[in-house]
């Protein structure tokens, strides 16, 4: 298949023809390897037997041939980490390496000044081809964005984007075949790779139940030992906290786990502001499978105007869509995503992205085809507090019409690219 440019291509053709090594750093199947090939010369396929053997009898091989060299799953070979820096040591000229895998752990010497991390996410909403984007988030971010467009993509259509998934591999799939293939990354991930970091994991089950109750706290600030406590797998048992922590760890390690950390402003007005991280994972279709969720379950029975639709969880998880998407087009423009909530929990907002220069674009996401007041009065009041330190307020929603309403732009997330 023609291979389709990704938000992240951006960033790689502004870094790596400085920059010596980068790792491209994201969760298993996100397509890490299909966009490192569309610029590589050379290919160590380090996941396969033969090049596993060729790199530990000729250890040069691995770093020896034209640039840029791709080092795909390099920690298969851990050794490749240090022959790569010593590599850029010798030569600290562009584009020589892309690797390929996991983090380095603590027992790896660090690559900071050699080896350059680009994180890599699921595809964003823009990137799945589901509608034409008509507003730029770069625009945005840079004061002068031209807000306008209109969408038929409605509630149930990102519903449905919710359990199609942003993995590429899964975007064929449907029904049944979808269910089982994010089942099975889920079990990959539980039962091979948290134990490949290290970890031993003596009751699957136990685990499993954690990432649940993580997935169930999706756009929230819950705090570790309210999710601890939640995860319960039918036995009355919840892990220790020395069990859960190493859980939160290697889940983070391998990307699963996708923390949006808090913007702790200087302004003398908003110090008080709070220090947690809201939660999501890598991918909301697999909060979605945690929970024992479809599009048609989180509809409700009978559709979004029976009794048993969920609003509110279905709120969280298109935030959580809305966040997947905007922290990939964010930093392809190199800005900082964050969320901001006071203290005191009376302002909050969704997401905050810090320009190079310090300046703010801040942005909520609102389940509803229509924008009140109430909607935008912690903006209202952020604009007030940052006067021209603002550049704009946004808020994401699921209307058909991108629009600008008394100096605040609504746009449809459809609408919303890089």
């Amino acid at each position: 298949m023609k291979y389709r440019r990704r938000a992240v291509d951006t960033i790689l053709d502004e870094l790596l023809p400085s920059l010596p090594a980068i790792l491209l750093d994201g969760p298993k199947a996100v397509g890490k390897t299909t966009t490192a090939l569309q610029r590589a010369k050379s290919v160590r396929h380090l996941d396969t037997t033969t090049d596993r053997l060729r790199a530990e009898v000729n250890p040069d091989w691995l770093t020896t041939g034209e640039k840029p060299i791709l080092i795909d799953d390099w920690h298969s070979v851990p050794s490749a980490w240090g022959m790569v820096k010593r590599a850029v040591d010798a030569d600290y000229s562009g584009g020589q390496f892309i690797l390929t895998g996991s983090m380095p752990d603590t027992s790896t010497h660090s690559g900071a000044g050699r080896i350059t991390n680009v994180r890599m996410r699921p595809l964003s909403l823009a990137e799945r081809g589901v509608s034409e984007t008509t507003v730029s988030l770069g625009a945005l971010l840079a004061g002068n964005a031209e807000i306008l467009g209109e969408t038929d993509i409605g509630l149930v259509d990102y519903s449905r984007e919710l359990m199609r998934s942003g993995f590429p591999a899964f975007r064929q799939l449907e029904g049944k075949a979808l269910r089982s293939a994010l089942d099975g990354y889920l079990e990959r991930v539980i039962d091979a790779d948290v134990k490949e970091l290290g970890l031993a994991v003596r009751k699957p089950a136990l685990l499993k139940a954690w990432m649940t109750a993580y997935a169930a706290a999706t756009a929230t600030v819950a705090s570790w030992e309210t999710i601890r406590d939640a995860a319960n797998p039918g036995s009355g048992e919840v892990p220790a906290k020395t069990t859960a922590i190493p859980y939160r760890d290697a889940l983070t390690r391998l990307r699963i786990l996708d923390e949006l950390p808090p913007w702790l402003p200087s302004n003398n007005m908003l110090r008080r502001s709070s220090l947690a991280s809201k939660h999501f994972l890598a991918d909301p279709a697999l909060a979605m499978r945690l929970m024992n969720l479809d599009a048609e379950s989180i509809q409700g029975a009978k559709g979004f105007g029976s009794q048993q639709f969920d609003r509110p969880l279905l709120g969280r998880m298109f935030e959580a869509l809305a966040v997947l998407s905007v922290r990939t087009y964010a930093e392809a423009c190199f800005a900082k995503p964050m969320h901001f909530r006071d203290a005191l929990g009376r302002h909050e907002i969704d997401v905050i992205l810090e320009r190079e220069d310090g300046k703010i674009l801040a942005i909520e996401v609102k389940l509803g085809n229509t924008v009140s007041d109430a909607d935008t009065k912690h903006l209202r009041w952020l604009r007030a507090e940052l006067g021209e330190n603002l550049v704009d307020c946004v808020v994401l929603n699921t209307g058909p019409l991108a629009y600008r309403k008394d100096g605040i732009a609504v746009i449809p997330l459809a609408l919303l690219g890089h």
